[in-house]
C-alpha cells in the first residue's frame, strides 16, 4: 500500500536491528496509564465529506473563547491580535524554511528574529535575549540546566508560586540528567518561603511574577539572598504583557528569564503552538541555549545578519552544545514581534494598564458576592478567589450557562488541597457587561 509500505517481514527484520521483540517494547518509558488499551473509538475508514461533517460536529461542541465571556488564564491569555499581524506573516517574504539553517541565504528570517531579540532584551529589562525556544514551560527547563553549567552545581529551589505544568515540565527535563529539584508547597504569596530553602549546593531559584495565583511579587530580596549564595536567579513570567505595566525581572536582579510570549502576537489556539523568550546576563551567554542572530556588515559594507551564536546539537558537536533545542518557534516569534512593533513602547504600557483595570473591576465585583473571599492582594489582570463550594464543579456549572469562569486550582495541581480555590484572569478583551454575567451568575450558581 503506498502510505504503508513496510511489510511484516520488514517490520520485524526493523525491530530485530534495535533489539526489541515486539512493537510494544518502543513504547516501555510511557506510564501505562497514558496508553489506550485498544483503538480509538473512530470508523477505521471514511471519506473525506464524512470526515469533514464529523470532525466540525465534534468542533461545534466546544465553547470558544470569543463566543461567551471568558476568564480562563492559568499561563495562556486571550487577548486581542490585530489583523495586521495574520497578514504579514503571510506574506511571501515570510513563507520559507521556517529555521534558518543557511542563515546568510535567509536575511530576512534573521532580521526579524534580530527585531525579536531587541525586543524581549527590552521587555524583560536584560542585556541580551535568545531567537526564542518552544514555550515558558521548556525555557524554565532551559534555564535551569543553564544555571547547573554556571554553577557547577545540582539543586534548583523552586518557588510554590510557580505554575504547577511548569514545574512538571522541567522536572521531566532535568531529571533525566540528575539534576535534583526541590519544588515547595503551593501558596499565594510564596516567595517568603523561598529564601529559607537556599543553600551552598543550591544551582538556582525559580520565581514567577506574577505568579500562578496571580500575586505580582517584587523579588529584588530573594535575588541577593540568591546571589549572596552563589545561586542564580531564575524569573519566570507566564503572561508577557504584565512586563508592560510591572517591574522588569532584570530590574529585580534576575539571572535569567523565562517566559511565555502568546500573549503579544499569538491566539489561544487550543493550547498552542506557543514561544518561550529567553534571555540572560551578558557574562553567561556563552552558556545560553539555542541561538543568538547579530547584527553585521558585508563585503560591500551593507547592513547584514548572521548567527552570532549558535550553541544547539545542530550546529555544533553533540557533546558541545548547550541544549537539543530543535526549533525556535519562527512563526509564533515573528507574530510576536509583528506586535510588539505595532504596539510600541507606549502602547504596551496602555495595552498593560487597561488589562489591570479590568482585573480591578472584576475582583471587585466578585468581592461583592457573599462567601467569595478574594486571596491575591496585588496582581496584574489574574487574582485567586476562595469558593464556598468546589471549584471544579462551579465552573462546570457555570459553564453550563455558557459562562467561562476560569481555571479551577485543581485541574493544575490535583493533590494540592486547593479544590475550593479558582483562577481568574480578565484582558482587554473583557467587556462591562462580561464582568456583570460573570457575577450575577456565580451569585446564583453559589446560592448567594
Amino acid at each position: 500500500m503506498r502510505y504503508l509500505p513496510l511489510t511484516p517481514d520488514d517490520r520485524t527484520a526493523m525491530l530485530a536491528a534495535i533489539g526489541a521483540k515486539s512493537i510494544d517494547d518502543l513504547f516501555v518509558d510511557v506510564p501505562q496509564a497514558a496508553r489506550l488499551d485498544g483503538p480509538v473509538d473512530l470508523p477505521r475508514v471514511a471519506g473525506e465529506l464524512e470526515v469533514e461533517r464529523a470532525l466540525s460536529a465534534m468542533a461545534a461542541k466546544n465553547a470558544t473563547a470569543g463566543a461567551v465571556p471568558f476568564f480562563c488564564g492559568a499561563g495562556a491569555y486571550k487577548h486581542h491580535v490585530p489583523a495586521t499581524v495574520d497578514h504579514v506573516i503571510q506574506r511571501s517574504e515570510f513563507l520559507t524554511s521556517y529555521t534558518p539553517y543557511q542563515p546568510e541565504i535567509a536575511q530576512g528570517t534573521l532580521q526579524y528574529l534580530y527585531e525579536f531579540q531587541t525586543q524581549v532584551a527590552n521587555l524583560t529589562g536584560m542585556p541580551v535575549a535568545n531567537a526564542s525556544l518552544y514555550d515558558g514551560s521548556t525555557a524554565m527547563a532551559e534555564g535551569v540546566l543553564m544555571a547547573t553549567r554556571v554553577t557547577r552545581r545540582n539543586k534548583a529551589v523552586i518557588s510554590g508560586g510557580v505554575h504547577p505544568h511548569y514545574i512538571k515540565a522541567t522536572e521531566t527535563v532535568v531529571h533525566a540528567v540528575g539534576v535534583e529539584t526541590l519544588a515547595l508547597p503551593a501558596a499565594v504569596d510564596a516567595e517568603a518561603a523561598v529564601i529559607d530553602q537556599i543553600g551552598p549546593d543550591t544551582a538556582c531559584v525559580v520565581v514567577q511574577t506574577p505568579n500562578v495565583f496571580g500575586t505580582a511579587t517584587d523579588v529584588t530580596k530573594i535575588a541577593e539572598a540568591a546571589h549572596a549564595a552563589g545561586a542564580l536567579l531564575i524569573v519566570v513570567v507566564t503572561e508577557a504583557v504584565s512586563m508592560g505595566l510591572l517591574k522588569s525581572p532584570g530590574e529585580m536582579g534576575a539571572d535569567i528569564v523565562a517566559a511565555e510570549g502568546q500573549s503579544i502576537g499569538n491566539a489561544l489556539n487550543f493550547g498552542g503552538p506557543y514561544v518561550g523568550l529567553f534571555a540572560t546576563r551578558e557574562k553567561l551567554i556563552r552558556q545560553m541555549p539555542g541561538r543568538l542572530t547579530g547584527e553585521t556588515v558585508d563585503a560591500d559594507g551593507e547592513r547584514g545578519f548572521v548567527l552570532t551564536l549558535s550553541t544547539r546539537e545542530q550546529h555544533i558537536r553533540r557533546d558541545k552544545a548547550t541544549s537539543n533545542i530543535c526549533t525556535n518557534s519562527g512563526l509564533c516569534t515573528l507574530a510576536f514581534t509583528i506586535h510588539m512593533s505595532l504596539l510600541g513602547e507606549t502602547g504596551l504600557r496602555k495595552l498593560a494598564l487597561l488589562n489591570h483595570e479590568k482585573a480591578v473591576a472584576t475582583r471587585d465585583a466578585l468581592a461583592a458576592i457573599s462567601g467569595v473571599e478574594i486571596l491575591t492582594d496585588r496582581f496584574f489582570n489574574e487574582f485567586a478567589v476562595r469558593l464556598p463550594k468546589n471549584a471544579a464543579e462551579v465552573v462546570d456549572q457555570l459553564a453550563a450557562h455558557h459562562v467561562l469562569a476560569g481555571v479551577p486550582y485543581s485541574r493544575l495541581a490535583p493533590d494540592a488541597g486547593m479544590d475550593d480555590v479558582l483562577l481568574v484572569a480578565a484582558t482587554e478583551t473583557t467587556l462591562d457587561a462580561d464582568i456583570q454575567i460573570l457575577a450575577k451568575s456565580l451569585s446564583k450558581v453559589l446560592g448567594a
